[in-house]
């Protein structure tokens, strides 16, 4: 592979410049970093590869081997792999960035979370994403599309060159970026060219009625400015590890549904000696299309027979291949949890490995974060996520109230409204609260040596918590 150090000797004319690029590319595109993640992206999407290319064969009496075309091939592939990524993804970054600058959001990009979750996705398949600080936002690059210039000396990223293609006879695409510029090139029939020469990466610009809009000046980023995301300190696919026994689980299932569709029929035939192996898979295809056969009149009989399929025992391996698949995944099955009765505490159980694995993923996720900080001249540190977590609302609720004698009454009210949800209508329902309860003092307030009973005293608060607790029960 190319490095940060092979471009420094690269001579400055743009043919020799155009060359590299081009042996970046392809070698990129030939590395085992790019054939990992090309076959990640595609188990994504719910296509597996291992499935998709599996043959079943025939073997003739001569020993010759060809394709069985007559049986069923059912070739399932079941989404896994998509479920674990995007479970990750969300479940740290579903509700976005907690800034403590309110103004930091924007200098990134108004639809900034949305792009650190298509980052993280990304990254979690393609073991690395790369995120572009263009300007006054973040544009993201995959592996797939992406050829990376480390540099060999501390690993830093310092170069790179985005390509595509949209079909093999079309032409070649590459955007070069560099520390002190931008270059696009473009290769037609093999034939390559400068389509725009290199530029700094922010321009400025004027405008004038007589002479439209032209540029005057430009600048560049302090440094490079793309950060990469890697999916864990390891820095490779989270596939590597679970494909194997993906392939198993979609093997196994299509298996079963392809002895179901043959219905496990077998023939015997009787004075029919001279048929081979694909004679014979020829007429079973044809009793299937046709549901009729005709045997020569050399006395050839035909005899079917079926036999029950075997289901007990693929069940219980493909439960196990499952609960395996979660448990070596670190993800959530809701399965454990979907009971009603589920506890609080079986709950955080149950969410325990995806916490840790969350965990991984966050350390990525902050430095990424602080490299893209770097670029924009954003003083923000610590940014936090806010997890998604399923709860038992009601046993939850009931903590909180067992609680009440030792905490303030505003902390009960924003805890339990958080709890159902609405806790960014907590300072409003708080406010609301409080004038009711300066309205009651206003009609009447008892005098000063006058006590109230407790039992005749309102309780305006606790009234509020009961209609929270009944909003729950309809939850």
């Amino acid at each position: 592979m190319k490095t940060y150090q092979d471009l420094l000797n690269v001579p400055k004319d743009e043919e020799h410049r155009m060359d590299f690029v081009k042996r970046v590319i392809e070698e990129h595109r030939s590395s085992q970093e790019y054939s990992m993640a090309s076959i990640a992206s595609l188990y994504n999407k719910h296509l597996n590869v291992t499935i998709r290319e599996f043959q079943k064969l025939l073997y003739k009496v001569t020993g010759e081997v060809v394709a069985d075309n007559f049986s069923a091939n059912w070739k399932m592939s079941t989404g896994f792999y998509h479920r674990f990524v995007t479970q990750t993804v969300q479940f740290l970054l579903g509700n976005g960035v907690t800034w403590n600058n309110a103004d930091t959001e924007e200098k990134l990009g108004k639809d900034f979370d949305t792009k650190l979750q298509d980052a993280g996705k990304k990254a979690r398949w393609g073991g690395v994403s790369f995120g572009f600080y263009n300007i006054d936002h973040i544009d993201v690059f995959s592996l797939l599309e992406f050829a990376p210039l480390y540099d060999e000396d501390n690993g830093a990223l310092m170069a790179g060159v985005r390509f595509w293609q949209v079909a093999s006879d079309k032409p070649l695409r590459a955007t070069f970026f560099e520390v002190d510029g931008v270059t696009d090139y473009v290769w037609r029939k093999g034939q390559g060219e400068v389509l725009k020469p290199k530029r700094p990466y922010k321009l400025k610009t004027e405008t004038t009625e007589a002479d439209g809009t032209t540029i005057y000046d430009g600048e560049n980023y302090p440094s490079f400015p793309i950060v990469p995301l890697w999916a864990n300190p390891e820095r490779q696919s989270t596939l590597v590890g679970l494909r194997e026994q993906i392939d198993c689980y979609d093997l196994i299932k299509s298996g079963f549904a392809n002895d179901v569709d043959d219905a496990m029929m077998y023939w015997v035939m009787q004075n029919a000696g001279g048929m081979d192996d694909v004679d014979l898979a020829k007429f079973v295809q044809q009793i299937k299309t046709v549901h009729a056969a005709t045997v020569d009149d050399s006395g050839a009989t035909a005899e079917a027979h079926t036999v029950d399929v075997p289901y007990a025992s693929r069940e219980a391996l493909l439960n196990r291949l499952r609960s395996d698949l979660y448990e070596d995944a670190m993800a959530l099955d809701t399965k454990e949890i979907s009971s009603g009765a589920a506890t609080a505490t079986q709950i955080k159980a149950a969410y325990e490995p995806l916490n840790s694995k969350a965990d991984d993923f966050e350390y990525c996720v902050n430095e990424f974060i602080q490299g893209l900080l770097s670029l924009a001249g954003i003083e923000d540190e610590n940014p936090s996520f806010t997890r998604s977590i399923i709860i038992n609302k009601q046993e939850e609720v009931s903590v909180v109230l067992q609680a009440g004698e030792y905490l303030p009454q505003d902390y009960m009210t924003r805890k339990i409204l958080t709890i159902l949800g609405d806790g960014d209508k907590a300072d409003s329902i708080l406010e609301e609260m409080d004038g009711e309860e300066m309205s009651r003092i206003d009609m009447g307030e008892p005098e000063e040596d006058e006590e109230l009973d407790d039992e005749d005293e309102p309780d305006d608060t606790d009234s509020k918590l009961d209609e929270l607790l009944k909003e729950l029960d309809e939850l």
